[in-house]
């Protein structure tokens, strides 16, 4: 806090160093900081979150195809997700959820708020049972329970207006010196409000959630932990899109490790081998 306070004492000295005409500017532009603020805590609505991830699908799909080859794939891919779903604490999300796949190679999985939950083939190719898709997906539709897609919208229109106006109030002080101070000061201040791991405070929430969302389905969420394990053991550029902004797999595992140790439900994956091999085409 003590951060903070060093920086708007600064703006403060800015603002009074400032001409009559600089200060009305300055004062307005520091409203509508304010307001952007406000702005970005109020809740969505369902309908906002749903049209907010089809645009976020519809975004993604110009970068990649979706593979197509394997419908009874895709198929069965949602209905795991459809169990996850159902025995959820949310299972009627606004236009409910659907599973996708990407047809790239690329080792990863992407959920829009709006209930689009997408696995690449490189990630499809990687997982060896049921339970552990079942895993991949419980994540990403924590991901979507929890409103993460929607804070990052929020994250990224605050950064982006607060950004807006610390250029404004810059041009409006008197000289190159003010200028320099004022916008290393709202620098230091935007980072001060979003650095410190966010990203991966998600991670692991909604690694937690995931946990929970496979016990209430009936898989084994040591399967969240094998997955883990599996994209621990990847090297390179193969786990480069997952280790860029997530946590290590060695810190995911010990932030599920209490929940594991509390578990006492039996492994009943072998009962879903013959329909995972079938479903997978393998």
């Amino acid at each position: 806090m003590g951060r903070l306070q060093k920086t708007f004492i600064l703006l403060l000295i800015l603002i009074s160093a400032a001409g009559a005409a600089a200060q009305n500017n300055v004062s307005d532009a520091l409203s509508r900081m304010e307001r952007s603020i406000n702005i970005s805590q109020e809740e969505f609505s369902m309908q906002d979150i749903y049209f907010l991830g089809r645009a976020a699908a519809a975004h993604l799909l110009n970068h990649f195809t979706l593979y197509t080859e394997r419908p009874d794939q895709t198929n069965y891919l949602n209905l795991i997700c459809n169990t996850l779903a159902i025995n959820s604490p949310m299972p009627n999300w606004y236009n409910g959820y659907y599973v996708m796949i990407l047809n790239t190679p690329v080792i990863n999985a992407f959920a829009t708020p709006g209930g689009h939950i997408f696995l690449t083939r490189g990630i499809l190719d990687l997982l060896t049972s049921e339970d552990m898709l079942a895993a991949i997906i419980a994540h990403e539709m924590a991901h979507i329970q929890l409103r993460h897609g929607i804070a990052v919208i929020q994250h990224s229109n605050l950064v982006q207006n607060l950004n807006q106006e610390r250029r404004r109030i810059s041009q409006s002080l008197g000289n190159e010196t003010q200028q320099q101070l004022f916008t290393a000061a709202v620098d230091e201040f935007i980072q001060s409000l979003f650095s410190g791991g966010y990203s991966q405070l998600q991670e692991f929430e909604a690694d937690s959630t995931a946990f929970s969302l496979l016990v209430s389905a009936g898989y084994n969420p040591a399967s969240l932990v094998e997955l883990f394990g599996l994209l621990g053991k990847l090297q390179g550029n193969q786990a480069g899109s997952l280790n860029s902004t997530h946590p290590l797999p060695a810190q995911r595992i010990g932030n599920l490790q209490g929940m594991m140790n509390a578990y006492r439900g039996a492994d009943t994956g072998g009962v879903r081998r013959e329909r995972f091999l079938r479903g997978m085409g393998r």
